[in-house]
């Protein structure tokens, strides 16, 4: 297991679908887990449910609350850097409905220990026989055309840049990346992943394609009452020019 690892999970509106069992379950299994809730400026009861939550996890979840409503680029950037000052040696963020399993902590252990020197592991949904990657086909198709864009931008082959599992070396490197808010609201793990390549070459003088390390998911399930339309394809292509242009320069 990845040692020292606290997961953010950004919570927006989230109190009706919250699932505290699978959470402790989690937490369990995984000793050396600990949990960062955000709570986004939620509008309904979030707060009270991840804090009573927390309330009953002997110290090994905590929760950060936002006044106002950021979106998740900006959530997820708060609780990397509170995650890190608070000593942790690997930091993540997951998705609150758990589209991908928490039991797929295993398959990043594994793929840690496999690659030596790894400082990013990223889930990939990869639709093979013998896995159970659930995803609607309309979106799947317009996220298959976003990966090869966001690939072609990035100059990295990346499969599977939007899954909302992703774990980090807690190094000075993403701490540089996450110094400044994301401007983009979108696709900010595509800005992320821009921001790390940049600083490990600048650093080492390595690209990504030496610590990233892409992690085939065994299981992930599209949610129902995910907030994702396929509009936001568009935003996303727009925002995706913009990382392009910036890369450029």
């Amino acid at each position: 297991m990845l040692e020292a690892l606290t997961l953010v999970v950004p919570c927006y509106n989230e109190a009706k679908r919250f699932d505290a069992a699978k959470f402790s379950e989690a937490l369990a299994r995984f000793p050396g887990l600990q949990l960062l809730l955000v709570n986004d400026g939620s509008s309904d009861a979030t707060a009270s449910v991840i804090e009573a939550f927390a309330s009953i996890s002997a110290g090994r979840v905590r929760t950060l609350s936002l006044a106002q409503n950021r979106g998740k680029a900006e959530a997820v950037r708060r609780g990397l850097q509170a995650a890190m000052d608070g000593g942790a040696a690997w930091v993540g963020f997951w998705d609150a409905d758990l589209a991908t399993p928490l039991g797929a902590l295993t398959e990043f252990s594994a793929a840690a220990s496999r690659h030596d020197g790894a400082r990013a592991l990223i889930g990939s949904r990869v639709r093979l026989l013998g896995r159970e990657i659930d995803r609607n086909p309309v979106r799947h198709l317009l996220g298959r055309i976003f990966a090869t864009a966001a690939s072609v931008t990035l100059d990295l082959p990346v499969y599977d840049t939007q899954c909302g599992a992703k774990i980090f070396l807690a190094d000075e490197t993403l701490r540089g990346a996450l110094q400044e808010p994301f401007g983009s609201r979108w696709i900010f793990d595509v800005e992320l992943l821009q921001r790390l390549d940049a600083g490990w070459l600048r650093t080492t003088g390595r690209r990504a394609t030496a610590y990233l390390v892409e992690v085939p998911l065994l299981a992930w399930q599209d949610v129902k009452g995910s907030s994702v339309r396929v509009g936001d394809f568009v935003r996303a292509g727009a925002e995706l020019a913009v990382i392009r242009s910036r890369r450029s320069r």
